[in-house]
């Protein structure tokens, strides 16, 4: 089987969750803060992403991160995909030593809202992106934009334009993971998730009978199993959820309701590891995190 096939066959069926290590510019300073690292143990862009960097070297290299393949792939963002491991490109110590399909997010981060969502920013060489990753074994990429309200032109707008990206993912030989998040806090998420189902299910539905397949990133719905429909369609090899900005305890709760979605955690997956601890402490931390998820993931 080649590297590809074992990769696809993995994610579609594999029992576990993916790693969302994909923090970016905007994101790191949080991320870095929540870890103990502040904001004065580093000077300018370069020392922050080399901080993080350590961060995600820690998480990958740890034990607790591939005991038991409970973690079947992870997201990387750009700079990650670019850096090395123990003298090995990031995405190629993933797979081949970790045992992990790496993912690279592409999305530049988000426009100003305007009809309750957020579009993505343009995506500049994006075809030149994509060609880097596949030639550095990635498998697929995600890209993720955000619903605030139910509104159904801005919702029908940003499944479009994530569908649109996707066909340039999927000509390039990469599976897309489209990302349309809903606001965990909007007063009318259920309506959002109700609309945002129907404009997904259009869309998969215009997708070609091969070459086409995409994965989907969703925000835990607020009905169980909403999104069933999804998982079950053709063109889709998983259903993946996002944590929001819910805590472990309460995402892991809410995603074990749901069958048919498994878990693609950030912020969740590094509650409570701090720069300071002892790798014990660490490894400690990180696989009673891992355990949580993949748990509400089977």
């Amino acid at each position: 089987m080649s590297d590809l096939a074992a990769m696809r066959t993995q994610i579609e069926t594999g029992t576990g969750f993916i790693a969302a290590l994909d923090q970016s510019g905007g994101s790191t300073p949080k991320a870095l803060g929540l870890y103990g690292v502040k904001e004065s143990d580093y000077n300018g862009d370069e020392e922050m992403f080399a901080a993080m960097h350590a961060m995600r070297t820690r998480i990958i290299m740890a034990d607790a991160f591939t005991s038991g393949s409970k973690v079947i792939g992870a997201i990387l963002f750009e700079r990650t995909m670019n850096s090395e491991i123990d003298g090995k490109p990031v995405a190629d110590m993933l797979w081949n030593d970790r045992g992990v399909v790496p993912f690279l997010k592409i999305d530049k981060g988000l426009e100003a809202e305007a009809d309750g969502v957020q579009m993505m920013k343009p995506m500049p060489g994006l075809e030149d992106l994509l060609a880097t990753a596949k030639g550095k074994g990635v498998f697929g990429t995600k890209e993720r934009s955000v619903i605030n309200e139910a509104n159904a032109t801005g919702i029908a707008n940003i499944v479009a334009q994530q569908f649109e990206v996707a066909k340039i993912v999927t000509d390039a030989g990469l599976v897309p993971m489209i990302e349309p998040e809903i606001n965990i806090h909007s007063k009318t998420k259920s309506e959002a998730e109700a609309l945002m189902k129907a404009e997904i299910l259009k869309h998969l539905e215009t997708l070609p009978a091969e070459g086409a397949d995409v994965m989907l990133k969703l925000t835990i719905p607020n009905e169980a199993n909403m999104y069933d429909a999804l998982a079950d369609h053709p063109r889709v090899l998983r259903v993946v959820a996002l944590s929001g900005g819910y805590s472990t305890d309460d995402a892991c709760a809410r995603l074990s309701k749901n069958t048919k979605m498994i878990a693609s955690f950030s912020r969740a997956l590094t509650e409570g590891l701090n720069v300071a601890m002892s790798d014990a402490e660490f490894e400690a931390a990180l696989g009673s995190n891992i355990g949580k998820i993949y748990d509400a993931s089977a």
